[in-house]
């Protein structure tokens, strides 16, 4: 038989992408979220996976492999009179790049760890490096560690005796960031949005910034491509009826998935209630996502939306002050069998509002502290408290 062009191209296989292959995302829109005078940048980010095959539902996140900081890996080839195009073996597999490729596009170079410094102490004989690492200094260990990278500790414990292969054997391979997808893909056919919150500090000297965060910042634009997989969340989802009542709890970035919630349930007429909490911290330049949650609270696809500005008033009201506020209202809520969302930061957030919710059972179902307790576990075992924490 005679193959065709046409049949060639049925035969072809399509690649299947995945964490290890990522599909390379063309970027249509990147734009800041906040206004002016805001002390955050909110990156709004619209890729395309036409294409891709990739699919999603709202609640999963969506996995970026990113690039590190040029002039990071600049600082680190002039500190160690580095040679940017000496080939290294980046893996067991003995595949090679050159130095400065691998720098940027494969090893993790922000974060340091324990293992990095016991065993880059073999290479120097800096004793405050010998020091540390020995076992009863765990604990100094740890704080060295934190907020510092690879440049901190090499400009701290040389002289260095150790080729650039010997060093970059000690870092890990660039794991993806992962983060909640803020579209539907029924609003959005063959595309994903993200909110990223861009990620600036200084710590111990010198300025700081995050990885993935400030490459999409800074240094991507408008038709760039981003290497993207989709990351499925099978404990953050969607009630499996549109009839289901939602309460969703997300400051900050911590809007994203429920963006994505909110967009699917208008393309599908749910007729269940939406209740979102939103807080940042100045309205007139914080307000994510403003015109079209207002949009939505008016073609009444979002029942009540209730906003916590923390820097608006002389007292900071957080997101869980009006849950406080309307106690009442979202037991009544939860009564009715609404399911209850959260997503943001771990440390603090989720955990205030968690407390909040056992006081507001506790408080309108006029119960014991442990029977309010005992409720919201049998809540999150039937799946109707679910929590997207970082």
């Amino acid at each position: 038989m005679q193959v065709t062009a046409d049949n060639a191209k049925k035969d072809k296989p399509t690649p299947t992408f995945s964490r290890t292959n990522p599909f390379p995302a063309r970027i249509l829109k990147n734009v800041n979220l906040n206004g002016e005078g805001s002390s955050k940048e909110t990156r709004h980010i619209e890729l395309s996976l036409e294409g891709s095959g990739l699919s999603y539902v709202p609640g999963d996140a969506l996995g970026v492999v990113p690039e590190n900081d040029p002039e990071l890996v600049a600082a680190l080839l002039v500190e160690m009179h580095w040679d940017e195009e000496a080939v290294v073996t980046i893996n067991k597999q003995g595949e090679t790049l050159p130095l400065k490729e691998a720098l940027t596009s494969f090893f993790e170079i922000t974060l340091l760890n324990k293992k990095i410094l016991q065993q880059a102490a073999a290479f120097t004989e800096n004793e405050e490096l010998q020091k540390l690492v020995v076992v009863e200094n765990a604990a100094q260990l740890k704080e060295y560690c934190y907020g510092r990278d690879l440049l901190d500790m090499l400009r701290d414990f040389g002289p260095w005796k150790a080729t650039a292969q010997e060093i970059v054997s000690l870092l890990r391979k660039m794991p993806p960031r992962l983060y909640s997808i803020a579209s539907s893909i029924a609003a959005h056919p063959n595309e994903v949005h993200l909110t990223i919150g861009a990620v600036r500090y200084s710590s111990n000297g010198r300025d700081r910034k995050g990885v993935c965060s400030i490459q999409c910042a800074e240094r991507v634009q408008e038709g760039d491509t981003l290497p993207v997989f989709v990351q499925p969340n099978k404990h953050f989802h969607l009630p499996e009826t549109g009839e289901s009542d939602i309460i969703m709890v997300g400051p900050g970035t911590g809007i994203a998935p429920f963006r994505s919630f909110i967009e699917e349930r208008a393309v599908n007429k749910a007729s269940g209630k939406t209740w979102l909490f939103f807080g940042d911290q100045h309205a007139a330049s914080d307000f994510l996502y403003q015109d079209e949650l207002e949009k939505y609270l008016q073609d009444g696809i979002l029942t009540k939306l209730d906003v916590a500005f923390s820097r608006d008033t002389a007292q900071k009201v957080y997101v869980q002050h009006k849950m406080l506020e309307h106690g009442k209202e979202l037991f009544a809520w939860l009564e009715k069998g609404a399911t209850f969302y959260v997503c943001g930061d771990k440390e603090h957030m989720a955990k205030d509002v968690h407390e909040a919710l056992i006081t507001v059972i506790e408080k309108e179902g006029e119960m014991a502290r442990d029977a309010a307790e005992a409720y919201l576990k049998e809540m999150q075992s039937n799946g109707r408290y679910q929590r997207d924490v970082y």
